[in-house]
């Protein structure tokens, strides 16, 4: 039983250091100074005054003396022991002597799927350090498989507008409670404070699985990819920032062109992500001479098109994105170095490391050695080998079947307005030596001048053919 419940224990820490836990980083806190339009916390001189049609759900955590307070007609009030409100009852505060209206700030704007919310944390809710791996935007979100937090003590109001309907993951911390499955999630959803905490057109499902594939699991926020990149270029100055680079990669999943480079690996059962990841950072990214070098690295599904514009089908694959800290000419480089290294790697280890085949390109500030560059690892697959055999038997038996004189070619000729100006018929064969040859258009002169004949019959007594070079006589003569 002892060594039962050891392996246990290391299963869950190995589950815990797979899994991808991701911060909510906005509240609704009476106490947070930006949630007021005068950006402080109101003081005991201030109105308080709450819209009354908006939904708000507040956490107070300490007391507060307050002149005067307008509720919302909807909405709740979280009291942390000991907190409260009071009157004021007009002694002098030294702090507060402004006596001032104080309006809490609107709270539907703070939107799921904005990446300036969100942060990746420890299991124990501890910011992650930034360090050398960052993820695309649409992985700054929360993916289908990541545990979402919610700071304890904390009030909030999220709108979860989304294409997909519903949003799925693996669990929600709520008040330093962990809702791990459906049944718990569907509990909580049931209570009074679901409805102020969330609201829009989506829903948040609760599944308590991780990804069950070694290789990785597609994040799933490509849907709301346009909410996200709406988001962030609000943040942002409503456009991307101009790059190094004149023609900038634009990573699946990433909402701005970036210098440095790109890697696409296909791969074979036997991929482990993890593993994979571990082993670039160890032996190539640590290297001293890329220290500038961040990547970010995970399963996509890259779109399948008919003729390039229909949508076909998708394909999943690996996508390495590297980026340095360069700048003018040397924007990129050292990243493109970096991915080089990468493909030698695949070119050398990647069978034994399950990738099959690989794709690089490039962007750099340097004007010399082009701005895209792209290298390839492929290997030509069976199905490729059928192809081109099938086509060979296909071509074999085609020239086969003319050699021996069972399939023609017949051959065209233009078509000459004076020919149009009648439809001879087929004439009947005189002999057996001829066939009628669409080719072959001659008309036989008359055995007597006094009788007319139709141009279309040739007389019995005059044969009329040609050897065709296509027709072996020796067939027919067998």
């Amino acid at each position: 039983m002892k060594c039962l419940f050891f392996l246990l224990g290391v299963l869950q820490l190995l589950a815990a250091a797979t899994a991808v836990y991701k911060q909510w980083i906005s509240n609704t806190n009476f106490e947070t100074a930006s949630n007021w339009d005068k950006g402080r916390v109101p003081c005991s001189s201030d109105v308080v005054h709450f819209e009354k049609n908006k939904v708000v759900s507040v956490f107070v955590r300490t007391p507060h003396v307050l002149t005067d307070m307008y509720l919302p007609l909807n909405g709740e009030f979280i009291l942390a022991s000991g907190a409260g409100f009071t009157a004021f009852d007009g002694s002098w505060d030294p702090g507060c002597d402004s006596g001032a209206t104080v309006r809490f700030a609107d709270a539907e704007h703070h939107a799921w799927f904005d990446p300036t919310l969100w942060q990746a944390v420890s299991p124990n809710g501890e910011v992650e350090p930034s360090g050398r791996i960052f993820s695309v935007d649409e992985e700054r979100v929360p993916c289908r498989y990541d545990d979402v937090i919610f700071q304890p003590e904390t009030s909030f109001r999220v709108n979860i507008n989304s294409s997909q309907g519903a949003i799925h993951l693996r669990s929600i911390s709520l008040m330093g409670q962990e809702l791990s499955s459906p049944e718990a999630w569907a509990g909580y959803l049931r209570g009074p404070s679901a409805p102020l905490q969330f609201h829009g057109n989506g829903t948040l499902q609760v599944t308590g699985t991780g990804c069950p594939d070694t290789s990785g699991c597609a994040c799933g926020n490509t849907p709301d990819g346009h909410r996200i990149c709406a988001a962030l270029l609000r943040a942002s100055g409503r456009q991307c920032p101009a790059p190094a680079c004149r023609s900038p990669l634009q990573p699946l999943g990433h909402c701005c062109g970036v210098c440095g480079a790109t890697i696409n690996l296909d791969f074979t059962p036997d991929f482990d992500l993890q593993k994979y990841q571990d082993r670039l950072v160890q032996t190539l990214l640590s290297q001293p001479k890329y220290a500038g070098v961040r990547m970010a690295i995970s399963k996509v599904n890259k779109a399948q098109t008919f003729l390039g514009v229909i949508p076909r089908s998708s394909t999943p694959l690996i996508q390495i994105v590297l980026i340095d800290d360069g700048s003018g000419a040397q924007a990129g480089t050292t990243a493109e170095q970096l991915a080089a290294d990468i493909m030698e790697d695949v070119a050398q280890h990647g069978e034994a490391l399950g990738i099959s085949s690989g794709k690089m390109e490039a962007a750099t500030g340097s004007t010399f050695s082009g701005q895209v560059g792209s290298h390839s690892l492929s290997r030509i697959t069976a199905g490729t080998i059928s192809g081109l055999l099938f086509g060979l038997l296909f071509l074999g038996g085609i020239f086969f079947l003319y050699r021996r004189g069972k399939l023609r070619l017949p051959a065209l000729r233009p078509s000459w307005p004076w020919d149009r100006a009648e439809e001879p018929a087929s004439p009947a064969p005189a002999c057996d030596k001829g066939f009628d040859n669409l080719m072959f258009n001659v008309k036989p002169p008359s055995t007597d001048p006094g009788e007319e004949r139709p141009q279309d019959v040739a007389p019995k007594d005059h044969q009329v053919f040609y050897l065709n070079p296509l027709y072996d006589a020796s067939e027919m003569e067998s």
